[in-house]
């Protein structure tokens, strides 16, 4: 599996749990908001990763814009529900095919 599969799924894991409503938000809180810059460097990763790779960079970017504008309550919710999705459906479609 190539590294931006496996930082695809890290980052799809962690934008889930962000997205759990209230027990993300509370984490988001007592972490006094860190986890998203934390968020922020692990999407920066997985974008470079990605362009080695030459694969998607969307959920990436998406992601990206997430951790930027995370600290609105409902609109954070929203986009680390949405980054998630997309990470996991990037990350399934990016496995290597056997034919």
């Amino acid at each position: 599996m190539r590294g931006s599969t496996i930082m695809r799924w890290v980052t799809a894991i962690g934008e889930a749990f962000l997205a759990i409503p209230f027990i993300g938000g509370a984490f988001v809180i007592s972490t006094g908001y860190s986890i998203l810059g934390i968020m922020f460097v692990l999407h920066a990763v997985t974008l470079i990763l990605a362009l080695r790779d030459h694969s998607a960079k969307s959920g990436s970017i998406f992601g990206l814009v997430t951790s930027a504008v995370a600290w609105f309550p409902f609109v954070g919710w929203f986009m680390h529900l949405v980054a998630a999705v997309v990470l996991a459906f990037q990350a399934v479609l990016s496995r290597p095919k056997y034919y």
